[in-house]
């Protein structure tokens, strides 16, 4: 299992600190097989449901306000097997920031 910042999402790091670019609030979901890697570009097998708009905020995890997070409500459209998931700067197509493995969470 593995949760890793992509090389886009490190591109989307970059420039937002340079004032431009596109905040990655968009929460999608998959449920195909894989371990996360820096290349990825898309998640493993999509979910059929569409990508959510999540809200950000900057909260404490160890020190004041060093992490970054996007919460969003998905819902399943029928039961499946949730096993991947992460973030993107549109609501379709997109660079994708973060994303996650893990064992599949059924649903």
């Amino acid at each position: 299992m593995a949760t890793v910042v992509t090389n886009t999402g490190k591109a989307i790091s970059a420039n937002r600190k340079h004032g431009t670019g596109s905040e990655p609030v968009y929460v999608g979901w998959g449920t195909g097989a894989g371990t996360a890697a820096a290349t990825d570009t898309t998640l493993f097998t999509e979910a059929s449901e569409a990508r959510v708009a999540g809200t950000a905020s900057v909260v404490t995890t160890t020190n004041t306000n060093d992490t970054w997070q996007v919460v969003g409500t998905l819902t399943a459209s029928a039961g499946k097997t949730i096993t991947n998931a992460g973030n993107f700067d549109a609501s379709t197509s997109g660079n994708l920031d973060v994303k996650g493995d893990f064992t599949g969470i059924a649903l």
